[in-house]
Formats: C-alpha cells, structure tokens, sequence
C-alpha cells in the first residue's frame, strides 16, 4: 500500500562505501553467528497470548507500542538512513521517544542469502571510524590513525572503512535495541530484495523462493535467535492480498485466500504450517499473522470457488479490505498451531484517505460509523470477542488537517481505549504515502506528527514515564523498564492501557462499543473438516447437580480440558449458525462464573487455567 523511495535518492553528500570483504564461507557464517547473537543474559522477556490480552512470564499484561523501520526489504539490504545517521544515536532516540518495539520489514531473499552463508551486501550506509594508531592491510596499504570520520563504527572491520555485511550490520542493530530497551520484530515483507516488492501478492513466487524456503529461512532465523528475547516475534506475511476477478468460475492461484483448504496459495494453511515450525524452534517467540484482501461472503453460501458476480455495491459476492486487512477468516478457519494459540496475534492494516479514498470515507466518518462499515467485522471483533490479541502492524499518513488526520486520531483513541498493540507506519522519511516521524536527515523529528502518535504509547497515568518491555533495561532516558514498572507504578498511578488502567487488569469478556448489525438468514449446506491433534490429559475440579457432572472446561465432552475446548467456544460465540454446544457441553463450558452461561471469558479461563494462571475450574 506504500510507494517507498530508495534512501540512495535522498543522498548527495554521504559517502557510500561498498562491501569489500570476501564472501563468506559457512564455517565464516557460524563464527558470525556466536559473535553477534550472543544470549540475553536473563532471556526472561518472552510474551504469550491470553484471550485477547498479551502477558509476561509473571502474568502481567504489556502493550507493544511501536514503530515500523524499514530497508532490510529493499535493495539497500539495510534499515535506511544509516547513510546519515549513527545507530546509537537513531536508536537511542527512538527509545527517548517511548517506542518500545519495532517492526523490521525484511525480505526472503536476504535472509536466504544469510541461511546459505553468503549475505548479501548493504548500500546507502555511511561507516567509518578513527583507527587509533595506523593500520597495515594485508596488501600493505597503510590507514592512518585519524583518517576517517566517526559515524556507525560497528558497521566497519578493523580497517576502519570495510563495510559488515547485511546480517552482521542486523546483528549489530539487534545488539543495539538490546541496549536501549527496544524490543523488535521482524515483517517478510516480501519474497525478493525490493523496494517495491510489497506490490507482489503472495510470500512465494520471486527471487526463487518458494513456499519451503519462505519457512525455512524464518525458521533459521528462529534458531537463531532463540535465546535472545531481544527479537520477540515473527511477522510471517506483509499484505498478502489479490482480488478473486470478475471472469471464472474457479479461484485464481494468484491470490492469496483464507479458507480450510490445503492449497498453495491458503494464507491460513500456509500461516499455520509456517507457525508450527517455528515454534517447534522456538516455542515462546510470537507468530504475527496479517489477514487477505477478499474473503468471500460465506454467511450467504458463497467461496473462493463462487462464480463472479458484479451488479456493484453489496450485489458482490466479496468483502472487500485493505491489502492484508481482511481477518473475517479468523471467525470460521482460526489459525491453531499444534502447540495452541498461546503465541497467536492477528496484524490487520489500516489507512486513511492519503493512501487510498475507501468507501467508508466517503461520509462524514466517526468510530461508529467506521466500526459499522469496515472495522468490527474485519477485524475489530477479534479483540472485542476476546478471541486473539491484535496488532495493527501499519497506520500513519500525512498531516492534512482534513479527514487524513480525523482518521488517524480516531484510530488512535479506539486502539488505546481497547488495548489493541501497534507499530506506527513508520519512522522513515521515504515513504511515499505517508511520509514518517522523522525528516529527511533521519535524525529531526516530526514534532506534530508525533504529537499526534505519542498518546498511543505505552506509558505512566500521571509521571508519564514511556514502559518498556525489558524487566530489567530501561526505556531510554524517559523510560522505566517493565519490572520496574510492575513494582513500583502499577498499583499507584497505572498506565494508560485500555484508556487508563491500573495494575495487573484482567482482560474485559465485553466491550463498551458496540456494531449495529443486520441479520440475513439463508440456508446452506455446509462440510466441517476437523483436525485432530494429540493433547496430554489434565485433571480438573469437577462438580455435580442431581442429574449429570460436570466436568468443567470440557466443551467438546472428549474427557479433557485442552485449547480445542476453548477453540470451541469461540467458534460457537463467533458464528453460532455453524458451531453448537450439547446440552451437556453447554454445561461443562460455561466454567467463568458457573451460572451466567456460556460467553468468551468462559475460554478465557481454560486458556488461563492451561497456562497455569488459574489453579482449577471453574474460576469464580
């Protein structure tokens, strides 16, 4: 959705310096490997889902509120602007500014040429440093001491002007973030190096890569770091998108689409299989999952398969959204890895008016009408419904004044007032649609723009101290880290999650805001394909009346408390058309508050009680 301006453009005066070094060999690879992804020393800032609520390890909530940097996706194969400004200090004032995780665009190509032992080079960066005293190269030329400037001298070997190459420079940011109490994550924005390459459709097809190497490559970048909590997550997909046409009467295998099929070109199945492996590496790092761009309207009957019909308005059999924004999927085929939903966010997008004039801008816009038209069915019920935590991975746009800005403040507020996490679209200056926090020498920082976004991170009631997501490492200057937090702010003053909250708050079963809806009835034949998985048995309390026990959490009566039970509820809550609970069932469910019937919070509490976070059910 984004129209990217490769940084080179944006440079006159900065010296570009071109890797030099020679290929590197495997053995090369490893000795890089123990150098610059050296363990966390504590390794305890690892994040698990719970409903729709993101937890430490302790069971107290965190909040990412973050920023998109990007270039690893593009042909410079580096973050951009790293051609004026030093990392320490971009890095230490992106941590000053409350930002407490970034999202790292990248490509398949670039990390494939890491896996393989040979990365790709980097341009568009300035690296020297002064050399101490002389340096004699191997060829005998002699660098004297004071030679070159200053800037990103980590970038550099010991020469003082050969470039790193691409994975050792991400290495050396990653080390940074570490440094400064930023947590990042990375986004496949595209399978080739590109700086157009979220244009392309699907997460294979381009550069060679496959739906094999797409997951091999981000698995090895989950070994990788899978004793470093600095990197907490995994984007899996940028936008994946495409429109079913208008000619046909079968899908094209050119989309991306969202169904319970095995196909190619399933974003749910591919998601899900990509989700398993990794987590099979590394079980605690977060899985983030973007929506499609149609889903078909399967409340009257229709699929991908659906002949096109195209009268106009809402005669088409398609819900329409931005590219990767269309998570109504989620309600009929959620996306369940073997290992349960724990790690599980879903990642819509969302744009005003300067990236494209949608249909839902066409009135005088408010939240309601938003939520009405596009939100809530999209994506918002989600969170609303407590089934998966969100993540908006890209909002932003240009300062107009006008309805670009109504926009972004609107979706500002919802996001605070519901907990929704985000990463702001974004820091660079270079793109194209929206422009960024920062001006064009990487380093000023856009005072109204950012005035606009800094309510939306993450920070104290009344102190205003930005939280980090370290336990131990402070936010910056302006920044507390989040043990700190817990122990000696959440109970007095909180923070401003879910619009101004304190402590430890139990994640809400409703929501104040509500969707109008209209409901059309229409009879459909429908085949259930279910997936069985294997689940270790687990005692619970049980209970009695004069007729039957109860054995509470057991909604799909197979004799055990498993996530299935709570995947169940959701689905039953979600689209009751299609999912139903026994008599029996309903009983064994309903284990919040026994009594009240069965609702969200009810999966809520097995997901808890599977966590260790309660001790029995029913939880009262």
């Amino acid at each position: 959705m984004k129209k990217f301006f490769r940084a080179a453009a944006a440079v006159s005066a900065a010296v570009m310096l071109a890797n030099t070094a020679a290929p590197y060999s495997s053995v090369d690879t490893e000795k890089t490997l123990t150098a610059n992804a050296v363990a966390d020393d504590c390794n305890d800032d690892w994040i698990h889902a719970v409903g729709s609520r993101l937890y430490d390890k302790d069971g107290n909530q965190v909040w990412l509120t973050g920023a998109n940097w990007f270039g690893f996706n593009c042909s410079e194969n580096c973050a951009h602007g790293l051609y004026a400004a030093d990392v320490d200090d971009f890095l230490e004032g992106v941590a000053d500014h409350g930002i407490n995780v970034l999202r790292f665009p990248i490509s398949s190509e670039l990390l494939l040429s890491w896996m393989n032992g040979d990365p790709n080079p980097v341009s568009s960066v300035q690296a020297s440093y002064n050399p101490p005293q002389d340096v004699v190269g191997e060829d005998g030329t002699i660098t004297p001491a004071g030679k070159y400037g200053d800037i990103n001298r980590d970038f550099v070997l010991e020469d003082g002007k050969t470039l790193k190459n691409s994975m050792e420079i991400f290495d050396i940011i990653m080390q940074k973030c570490k440094k400064y109490g930023i947590k990042a994550f990375i986004d496949i924005h595209s399978p080739d190096a590109n700086n157009s390459g979220h244009n392309y459709e699907l997460w294979y097809g381009k550069a060679g890569i496959t739906t094999e190497l797409w997951i091999e490559t981000l698995v090895w970048l989950a070994d990788k770091y899978k004793n470093d909590d600095t990197l907490i997550g995994y984007d899996l997909k940028n936008e994946p998108h495409g429109k079913r046409g208008y000619t046909g009467d079968s899908c094209p295998s050119d989309i991306a689409k969202w169904d319970d099929s095995t196909d190619e070109n399933n974003w749910k199945h591919a998601a899900e299989t990509c989700a398993n492996a990794i987590l099979d590496v590394n079980p605690n790092a977060l899985i983030i999952i973007e929506g499609v761009e149609q889903y078909p309207k399967t409340e009257l009957g229709y699929t991908y398969d659906t002949p096109d019909i195209w009268e106009g308005g809402d005669k088409s059999p398609w819900h329409g959204a931005w590219w990767g924004g269309n998570l109504r999927g989620v309600k009929d085929y959620p996306v369940v890895p073997e290992s349960g939903t724990s790690q599980i966010i879903y990642s819509p997008h969302d744009y005003g008016k300067s990236v494209y004039a949608q249909t839902w801008f066409d009135k005088d816009f408010t939240t309601q009408t938003l939520l009405d038209d596009y939100w809530y069915d999209t994506w918002a019920y989600i969170n609303d419904q407590d089934i998966a935590p969100l993540l908006i991975g890209e909002w932003g746009g240009h300062m107009d004044g006008g309805d670009n800005q109504k926009w972004m403040e609107l979706l500002r507020d919802y996001m605070i007032n519901n907990h929704i996490n985000h990463t702001f679209w974004c820091l660079n200056p270079n793109s194209g649609d929206t422009g960024g926090l920062l001006g064009t020498d990487f380093k000023t920082w856009d005072d109204e723009k950012y005035g606009l976004f800094e309510p939306s991170l993450w920070q104290t009631q009344s102190s205003g101290k930005y939280i980090g997501l370290d336990h131990n490492v402070a936010l910056g200057k302006n920044g507390i880290s989040l043990g700190d937090y817990y122990a000696n702010y959440a109970s007095s003053e909180g923070s401003n999650i879910d619009g101004g909250s304190k402590g430890n708050v139990k994640p809400p079963s409703t929501s104040t805001t509500t969707k109008t809806t209209t409901t059309t009835s229409k009879t459909t034949t429908t085949t259930t394909t279910s997936k069985t998985t294997t689940t270790t048995t687990i005692t619970v309390t049980t209970g009695s009346n004069p007729d039957v026990d109860i054995v509470y959490g057991d909604s799909n009566e197979d004799k055990k408390v498993n996530l299935a039970d709570a995947v169940l509820i959701m689905q039953v809550k979600a689209n009751p058309s299609k999912y139903s609970l026994t008599a029996q069932g309903e009983l064994n469910a309903d284990c919040n508050a026994p009594g009240g019937g069965v609702t969200n919070a009810d999966a809520l509490s097995i997901q808890k009680y599977l966590l260790g976070l309660v001790k029995s059910l029913p939880e009262n």
